[in-house]
C-alpha cells in the first residue's frame, strides 16, 4: 500500500430479485482474517521495537501495522465499538496525546516502561497515533537508550496486546452473529439484524473517510487544515483513505453474495483518482491543483459509496429510507 459524507442516501431498489446476503463470507473471508492480520502485524511491530527501538528501525513495522489496521479500522461494532480507540485515537482535537506523552517523558514515568500498566494511560497516548508522534515528530527525536525509546517499545507491546484482545473479542462476537436468532442470543434476534449491522458499518466507514479523512484536512478553500489529516506525520493520509475505502468495498462485496458491477466501476474510478493525487500527505492541500485532486477523490468516493448502497442495499432487501447511522 502506498504511503504517499455526512450524507445518508436512500438505497435504490432494482427490479432484479435480491440475492441472499452472505454473512458467513463477510466474517470468514474479511472480518476475522482482517483482525488476525492486524494481530500478526502488531506482533511484528512489538518484536521490531524490542530488537531496536530507534525510529528508523521501527518505522517499516509501524507502516505495516497501520496498513493492516485500515482493513478493520471502521468496524465500530461489538468489541471494536469502543475498543478500537486505543489503537488509533483520531481525531485528537485537543492534542491530548501529545500532552500526555510529553508529560510522561518529562517525568521519566515508570509506566512508560510497563506494557501492562500502560493500558491505563489515556487512549490518546496509546497505539498507532502515539507512535505517529514519537517516531515522526522532530520534537520527540530520541536515541537508543533514551526513555522515549523504551516508551516506543512499551506502546508497541501494548498495541500488540490490544490487537490480540480485539481478535479474541471478534471471534466471540462472530459466534453471536452466526447464531442469530438462537435461544439466549439477545444481541442478534435474527440474521437480518446481522446483515443490517454489517451494512451500517460499511456505509459509516465510507462516511468517516469522506467527512474526516478527506474533509478535515481540506477544511475550506480559504482555510485548509493539512495537519488535521490522519497520521500526516508518517505520510499516511492518502494511504489511509484508499485502504479504508478498499476495506469497505471488500466487505460490501463479501456481504452482498453477488456481482456488483456499479461498485466495480466506481472503485476503478476512485482508484484512478487516488493515483492522480500528487501529495499523499495532503500537506500541500492549499495548492489549488492539489486541492482539486483531493476534491475529485472525495467526489469519486461518494459515487463509490452510493453504488455500494444501491447494490448491496438490494441484496439485503433494504428499502428506501434506511439510515446508515442507526441501522433501522
Amino acid at each position: 500500500m502506498m504511503h504517499r459524507a455526512p450524507l445518508i442516501i436512500a438505497a435504490v431498489l432494482w427490479a432484479a430479485s435480491p440475492a441472499q446476503a452472505d454473512v458467513e463470507q463477510a466474517l470468514a473471508d474479511v472480518i476475522l482474517p482482517g483482525y488476525a492480520a492486524f494481530a500478526a502485524a502488531t506482533q511484528d511491530l512489538k518484536d521490531a521495537a524490542s530488537a531496536d527501538c530507534t525510529a528508523t528501525a521501527v518505522t517499516p513495522a509501524y507502516q505495516a501495522a497501520f496498513d493492516a489496521w485500515t482493513e478493520v479500522a471502521d468496524l465500530r461494532l461489538g468489541p471494536t465499538e469502543s475498543g478500537g480507540l486505543g489503537v488509533a485515537f483520531w481525531p485528537d482535537e485537543r492534542g491530548t496525546g501529545a500532552r500526555v506523552l510529553t508529560a510522561l517523558i518529562a517525568a521519566n514515568d515508570p509506566i512508560g516502561r510497563d506494557p501492562a500498566a500502560y493500558a491505563t494511560v489515556s487512549v490518546a497516548a496509546r497505539g498507532l497515533s502515539a507512535l505517529d508522534l514519537l517516531l515522526f515528530d522532530p520534537g520527540y527525536a530520541y536515541a537508543s537508550g533514551d526513555y522515549t525509546c523504551a516508551l516506543v517499545q512499551t506502546i508497541s507491546a501494548d498495541l500488540a496486546n490490544q490487537a490480540q484482545a480485539l481478535l479474541a473479542g471478534w471471534r466471540d462476537h462472530a459466534a453471536l452473529m452466526r447464531d442469530a436468532g438462537a435461544a439466549g442470543n439477545t444481541t442478534y434476534l435474527d440474521e437480518t439484524e446481522v446483515q443490517k449491522a454489517i451494512f451500517t458499518q460499511i456505509l459509516t466507514g465510507f462516511n468517516q473517510t469522506y467527512d474526516s479523512r478527506l474533509g478535515r484536512p481540506m477544511g475550506t478553500f480559504d482555510r485548509p487544515r493539512p495537519t488535521r489529516a490522519e497520521a500526516w506525520r508518517s505520510g499516511r493520509p492518502l494511504a489511509n483513505v484508499v485502504g479504508s475505502a478498499q476495506a469497505s468495498t471488500r466487505l460490501a462485496r463479501a456481504l452482498s453474495g453477488q456481482n456488483l458491477p456499479l461498485t466495480d466501476a466506481a472503485w476503478t474510478a476512485f482508484a484512478a483518482a487516488a493515483d492522480r493525487v500528487s501529495d499523499p500527505t495532503f500537506q500541500t492541500i492549499a495548492d489549488p491543483q492539489v486541492r482539486l485532486q483531493v476534491e475529485i477523490l472525495q467526489q469519486r468516493l461518494k459515487v463509490l459509496k452510493d453504488a455500494v448502497e444501491a447494490e448491496v442495499g438490494t441484496a439485503l432487501s433494504i428499502s428506501a429510507g434506511f439510515n446508515a447511522l442507526d441501522g433501522d
